[in-house]
């Protein structure tokens, strides 16, 4: 597994959007914004089960991952990776902290009826970073 810097680390902690990459069936590339997190170098995605994303990540655990810092578009943080674990297991507790985070509310308010919410952890084997 490789490391991510700890002032990349910032990025991560930071109400900064990523650009998560899954492969499609075909081998062809789907990107989603998302909300982005982090445990120690493993990074923490949440998503709804039945979304794509997940079920192209339980397909091939492959994925590319960018940070933007909001503040400054040209410092980034790219990560390919894999898919270590998707869990329901706590993903209702991370997305409410990262609705906290990234939109000052308690609770996600953008939940349908009847979701279930998935905690996507991402080990990095590749990582690229221009910040100091």
């Amino acid at each position: 597994m490789a490391s991510i810097p700890d002032s990349a680390k910032q990025l991560l902690k930071g109400k900064n959007f990523a650009h998560v990459a899954t492969l499609m069936a075909d081998g062809s590339p789907q990107v989603t914004p998302v909300w982005v997190d982090h445990e120690g170098d493993t990074i923490l995605v949440n998503t709804a089960a039945g979304r794509l994303k997940p079920r192209n990540m339980e397909r091939d655990e492959r994925v590319a991952i960018s940070v933007i810092d909001h503040e400054n578009p040209y410092i980034a943080l790219a990560v390919q990776g894999r898919v270590s674990e998707i869990a329901e297991q706590g993903a209702d507790e991370h997305i409410d902290a990262l609705a906290k985070r990234y939109m000052g509310v308690d609770e996600y308010p953008l939940r349908a009826p009847g979701e279930v919410r998935l905690i996507v952890r991402i080990e990095p084997d590749k990582v690229s970073y221009n910040g100091e």
